[in-house]
């Protein structure tokens, strides 16, 4: 089965950068789908950017262009690099994989960003 898990979060300054990773097991090779989503406390989760196997990436607007996804399928790894983080960034930070229809998600990461 697969499996996805998250690391890398933690505290940051306003302005700092963090980068988050995801590693993912029990997939095949072939195409897939990768995406991170965020949910800050009392608020609903929202997507925040997507990757497919060939590269090609979206970025939600609140990200785009602070924000840059990757992924390496050799090492079956993602990660999503983070720049220019205010407070409003602050949030868990889950990492989501699917392929042939099934989804898998991670178990999340906290990001906090003080001002």
């Amino acid at each position: 089965q697969v499996q996805v898990v998250e690391s890398g979060g933690g505290l940051v300054q306003q302005g700092g950068s963090l980068n988050l990773s995801c590693i993912v097991s029990g997939s095949r090779p072939g195409t897939s789908y990768m995406s991170w989503h965020r949910q800050p406390p009392g608020k609903q989760r929202e997507w925040v950017a997507e990757i497919l196997s060939y590269g090609m990436t979206r970025y939600a607007e609140s990200v785009k262009g602070r924000f840059t996804i990757s992924r390496d399928d050799a090492k079956a790894t993602g990660v999503l690099k983070m720049n220019d983080l205010n407070p409003e960034d602050s949030a868990i930070y889950y990492c989501h994989f699917r392929q042939d229809g099934s989804d898998a998600w991670g178990q999340g990461t906290q990001v906090t960003v003080s001002s």
